[in-house]
């Protein structure tokens, strides 16, 4: 395994109970971490980041102790963190040509060559002499995983990367992760955005109140919500009786009334047909159902 977590936990001054005897064993290739805000995700990433100290617990990555071999261990990460800042007074190429410094390039030549291959892999050739600051949300992830990538780690982490990107910038950023995954690193994608692991990621994990609530492969997850997910044909007040009973999860226009995606154990009201699972389908299914999460105002 290139991460292995034992029984940790964080506890903030404050009582919160942020992290709860996590157990999670994570090998190389893309790893997705899924759940909603306040799941504990943040935490737990800048934990293996060393920028945070757990409360108790066990972290180890490609066999180094994080507690004993800290240096070492950011010396094999990559980190591009959900509000990552340029420096205003900084070009693309300069901020890049910094972040290579900081990671232990030294020389010159080698770097400016690293920079120059890592501004091409991202698509930022053309706009090297342009401020960081004046890029386009697209271009400044780009950017922030370019940093993240200039040493080549061992282990990349990006919390939530897509959150704001349009889709085709979404859609560059997931296949540019992927293509990265396939040398032998592991990148940890934590986020809250079904489709970007369900695009991306064969093993994944579902957090919810500081705890590992699903451990398995996006498939298996897809398993818990086959003969779940129900289509209804309903008209305006239907809809909105459905709404208040079950988690629904997209409403189609359909001629004169609405066809209706949910999930739910059976549907007994309404003339519904059982309709194919997808990731999100899953995610729902397994908040609803398995953590009794929903609620219906």
């Amino acid at each position: 395994m290139s991460i292995l977590i034992k029984n940790l936990n964080k506890i903030y001054p404050n009582g919160n109970h942020a992290l709860k005897d996590i157990n999670l064993e994570i090998p190389t290739g893309m790893f997705g971490l899924l759940g909603p805000n306040g799941a504990g995700k943040s935490t737990l990433m800048r934990i293996l980041v060393a920028l945070m100290e757990p409360s108790s617990g066990e972290v180890n990555i490609c066999g180094y102790d994080l507690r004993k071999h800290r240096k070492e261990v950011r010396s094999i990460l990559g980190y591009l963190p959900q509000d990552f800042r340029f420096f205003a007074k900084y070009k693309t190429y300069e901020f890049l040509d910094y972040a290579a410094r900081l990671s232990g390039m030294h020389n010159n030549k080698q770097r400016k060559q690293a920079v120059d291959s890592m501004l091409e892999s991202v698509g930022l050739f053309d706009v090297r002499e342009r401020y960081a600051n004046k890029l386009s949300g697209g271009m400044k992830r780009r950017l922030g995983i370019a940093q993240a990538l200039i040493h080549h780690p061992k282990v990349i982490i990006v919390d939530e990367p897509t959150t704001g990107l349009d889709p085709e910038e979404r859609i560059r950023f997931r296949n540019l992760l992927s293509e990265v995954s396939e040398n032998d690193v592991t990148i940890i994608l934590s986020t809250h955005i079904v489709g970007d692991i369900s695009s991306t990621c064969k093993h994944m994990a579902l957090m919810n109140r500081g705890q590992v609530s699903f451990y398995g492969s996006p498939e298996d997850m897809l398993k818990r919500a086959e003969g779940k997910v129900w289509r209804i044909k309903v008209n305006s007040d239907e809809l909105h009786e459905i709404d208040k009973k079950y988690p629904v999860i997209a409403t189609i226009p359909s001629g004169t009334g609405w066809e209706v995606q949910v999930v739910a154990e059976q549907i007994e009201e309404y003339q519904a047909e059982s309709y194919p699972p997808n990731l999100e389908h899953a995610y729902v299914y397994y908040m609803e159902n398995q953590l009794n999460l929903w609620t219906n105002d």
